[in-house]
């Protein structure tokens, strides 16, 4: 007689969905080879149509999660890999799944966690209607978990990033000697805001030369919208481990002995500078933090000569603090947060953000990159774009769209954060204890834009005064009533109080001129 259980388990056949930024070949999934396992990756459109996205995006997307089921199958495991063409991909991952889970007669549909609130209520909802058992695991990518950082400031009115940072570095031991950070001194941020000699020439990055002219002949056949350009001979991202890997190693060995004094600096025509530029292989899991910050504390360990501490801790504080902190206000707060709009926004973004066509030669250099290599490091992104957004009084959802799209690296969990938290202050002071906003000596201080620029960076008012001089009191008074009490930057307001009423006059009328006139500028 046969066993009821036995039978049973003869019978079990699990389906587990592998979504696009889960690219992780160290994942316990993958640790033992089960027939009665399928694994389903797909290209839908639902995901390539809810934003805008930058060509290099979904090729980027498209060839990594190919090249993972590629190297999953000669590991024996089953992968059924849906192409975004394929005749029978019914371009949603509910409909997809469904035909599979009726006709593959599965017993059991696992997933792991996504990252992004809106897949995240997708699939319980969709599980919610499964007649057959299922299961989601844990992406093992992160330092911490989802719900980490509310329960760390559970009962605190404030969310300190370094508070967070801190903790996470004493919780796995890293730049620790015992409960003491290594050198005694948590935090090298004041090391790091140096800008990049005139005649410094920074290290040529390391591209790659992907062809993916198939993927991109295959869109084209398509009516997927898509910004930006695309060189589909000579794709310049990693799309596996591997390249990920010798990324990474690149980053260590020629960039980290500077990466921290030239983290926040810009200048015309380097689009790399010494940044790492892993964030998208990171992202989708090629490579986890964890083997990012041991490969860069080991290079250091080895090259302490030639490493000073704080080139390191700067970028481990990307990695370990920002990246994880705002994971945890995304979690912690949405979906509330991704209608936030403290200053009470309105404006359309201005046409140029989609060309790169302006007169303004930060912005146009940091548009023009973004629309070409689909990528823009944080100061880019926070002093000059973002800064220019929130000073013209921009919408935060038109905003998150554009960042959510042009950047290859995009992910709603770290973008909507990062944009409509830090960087326009929507969110009143949850992620940044102030406006992140500027008038050209800053920009000036940490780049070489303004020498040549159409605008002069001296000038307040008249016509080729910086747009943003005018527009940064603007935003000041219009604003008094919601941020006067800041103590961060009560001295702002003392300063614009003491202003004679006439110049106060014309800065304001300055500011009007140039908000009406925003497409030409």
């Amino acid at each position: 007689m046969i066993n009821a259980e036995v039978l049973k388990m003869e019978n079990k056949k699990t389906l587990r969905l592998i979504l696009g930024d889960q690219l992780n070949s160290h994942h316990s999934w993958f640790k033992t080879v089960d027939d009665s396992v399928t694994y389903v990756m797909m290209e839908v459109r639902t995901e390539t149509d809810y934003a805008w996205h930058h060509i290099q995006k979904v090729v980027g997307f498209f060839s990594a999660m190919r090249s993972f089921a590629n190297e999953l199958k000669p590991k024996k495991h089953n992968v059924n890999y849906i192409h975004l063409n394929d005749e029978n991909n019914l371009q949603s991952f509910e409909k997809n799944l469904n035909a599979l889970l009726n006709h593959g007669n599965y017993t059991q549909f696992e997933y792991q966690l996504p990252d992004e609130y809106r897949l995240d209520a997708l699939l319980k909802n969709y599980c919610a209607k499964l007649s057959i058992p299922y299961a989601a695991f844990d992406t093992e990518h992160f330092f911490s978990t989802r719900e980490e950082l509310g329960l760390f400031f559970e009962g605190k009115k404030t969310f300190m990033m370094e508070s967070f940072y801190r903790a996470i570095r004493k919780k796995h031991n890293v730049l620790m000697e015992g409960d003491k950070p290594t050198t005694g001194q948590w935090n090298y941020d004041g090391d790091n805001r140096k800008k990049l000699p005139k005649d410094h020439k920074p290290t040529q990055p390391l591209v790659f030369n992907n062809d993916v002219c198939k993927i991109v002949s295959e869109l084209k056949g398509t009516d997927v919208s898509t910004i930006g350009t695309i060189d589909a001979a000579n794709f310049i991202w990693p799309i596996n481990r591997e390249q990920s890997l010798a990324l990474l190693d690149f980053f260590v060995k020629e960039c980290l002995p500077l990466f921290g004094s030239y983290q926040d600096a810009m200048t015309p025509n380097e689009w790399s500078l010494y940044h790492a530029r892993i964030s998208f292989s990171m992202n989708v899991k090629m490579i986890s933090p964890k083997e990012v910050i041991s490969r860069a504390i080991q290079e250091w360990g080895n090259r302490k000569d030639e490493i000073e501490y704080n080139q390191l801790e700067g970028f481990v504080r990307q990695i370990i603090g920002w990246r994880e902190y705002m994971r945890g206000i995304y979690w912690l707060k949405m979906p509330e947060f991704a209608s936030l709009n403290f200053f009470n926004h309105t404006e359309k973004l201005p046409d140029w953000y989609w060309t790169g066509n302006t007169k303004m030669n930060c912005l146009k250099d940091a548009i023009t990159q973004s629309l070409n290599y689909a990528y823009a490091h944080h100061i880019q992104r926070l002093m000059i774009t973002g800064n220019f957004a929130l000073l013209a009084g921009i919408h935060p959802d038109e905003v998150d769209a554009w960042y959510l799209g042009v950047y290859i690296d995009a992910i709603e969990w770290v973008e909507i954060t990062n944009t409509r938290g830090m960087s326009q202050f929507a969110d009143g002071g949850i992620v940044g204890t102030k406006p992140y906003v500027s008038s050209a000596s800053y920009i000036d201080k940490m780049s070489n834009y303004c020498g040549s620029c159409f605008y002069k960076k001296a000038l307040k008012t008249g016509d080729k005064a910086c747009p943003f001089n005018s527009l940064y009191w603007n935003f000041y008074d219009k604003n008094e009533n919601k941020l006067s009490k800041n103590p961060r930057i009560g001295m702002m307001y003392n300063v614009w109080n003491k202003m004679k009423p006439e110049d106060k006059v014309s800065l304001l009328e300055q500011a009007d001129y140039y908000l009406k006139n925003i497409n030409n500028l």
